[in-house]
């Protein structure tokens, strides 16, 4: 007669393959080793929330380049988006009048130096009859006052000449600043009253202008970093600090100055997207490896005292640190858990 107990022992024997390989991974899984677990246990770090707003890019500086005299625009050398240097001649403004004054300047400068050069001679011949006994003294100081007023006559009409030389030559429209044009609204063979600014010059960098809703006033600070991305460019993010927040809020929204190193190719008056720091709150990070979707539910795999347990989780956003990226995680776990390796 066959033993009962003995038969239900040799049933509880033959697992299978199958069963032996589950049970080795149950004895497998209770042992955990230092490589499965990914970092100490979770603790809350302090991380920014961030507002993305878009900002406009500005030119440091937006100065004309003014027409000194008035007159007819004869050329102009620069359009749109031409870059200029300091102090380049980039026009020509001309009024007739002033060329027919340095003619008549000119002219009388030669009668004088003519009355002059005669008034010199007749000097000389005096004093040489004086010599002589032929001529008076009253004579010879009279010639001498004569080329005394004419020498005063020329200095005035040569004095007079730089005046006009001066209006002519004030003529040239020269660039105010390095940089590049903005703005053209005349045209050569225009006329142009003095002051009447030609070209619009923008220079001396760019940086970004942003526009938030007040209620963020109190929670932005001098020199506090913000992240400038191109709006559909992989990998276009820079760096930038709020380098100037103004202290009035006009319509609600307050204003503030993005200070960065190089724009780039940026237009002046594009928007581009921009993460501004409005505050801080407390967050627990992992791994982005930590995390298993299966079916659309994240899973994290974690230490207990029983063995590796498997918790669904709800991830939020990735987050860059000094360790590398993380993702924030909402729900799911606590502090002091220790998470593994999925």
């Amino acid at each position: 007669m066959k033993n009962p107990n003995h038969a239900n022992s040799s049933r509880r024997c033959r697992l299978g393959p199958a069963g032996i390989l589950s049970a080795l991974m149950l004895l497998a899984g209770t042992a955990l080793t230092p490589a499965q677990v990914l970092a100490a246990p979770l603790e809350r770090v302090t991380i920014s929330d961030t507002k993305a707003v878009y900002g406009t890019v500005e030119a440091r500086d937006v100065l004309p380049a003014r027409a000194r005299t008035g007159g007819t625009l004869v050329s102009l050398s620069v359009e749109e988006g031409s870059t200029v240097r300091a102090g380049e001649v980039i026009g020509l403004v001309r009024d007739d009048k002033i060329a027919l004054q340095l003619q008549a300047v000119d002219a009388r400068i030669a009668a004088v130096e003519s009355e002059l050069e005669n008034a010199r001679a007749e000097l000389e011949r005096a004093r040489s009859l004086v010599e002589r006994g032929a001529a008076t003294q009253q004579r010879v100081d009279q010639l001498r006052t004569q080329v005394d007023v004419l020498t005063s006559q020329s200095a005035a009409a040569q004095a007079e000449r730089a005046v006009v030389a001066q209006q002519a030559a004030e003529g040239e429209i020269v660039a105010p600043v390095d940089g590049r044009v903005m703005t053209a609204p005349v045209t050569p063979g225009s006329v142009v009253m003095p002051g009447e600014t030609v070209v619009t010059i923008a220079g001396g960098g760019l940086f970004l202008r942003l526009s938030l809703p007040e209620r963020h006033a109190a929670l932005l600070d001098d020199g506090a970093p913000v992240k400038i991305g191109r709006p559909g460019e992989a990998g276009g993010a820079t760096e930038g600090r709020i380098a100037k927040i103004y202290p009035q809020i006009e319509r609600g929204r307050v204003v503030a100055d993005v200070e960065v190193a190089d724009l780039g190719d940026y237009f002046v008056g594009q928007r581009t997207l921009v993460e501004v720091p409005v505050g801080q709150r407390e967050a627990l990070l992992v791994d982005p490896d930590a995390i298993d979707t299966r079916f659309g539910v994240d899973f994290v795999r974690i230490a207990t005292p029983q063995g590796p347990r498997e918790v669904s989780v709800v991830a939020g956003a990735r987050v860059m640190t000094e360790a590398g990226e993380k993702v924030e995680i909402v729900s799911g776990l606590r502090p002091g858990d220790e998470v593994l390796a999925p």
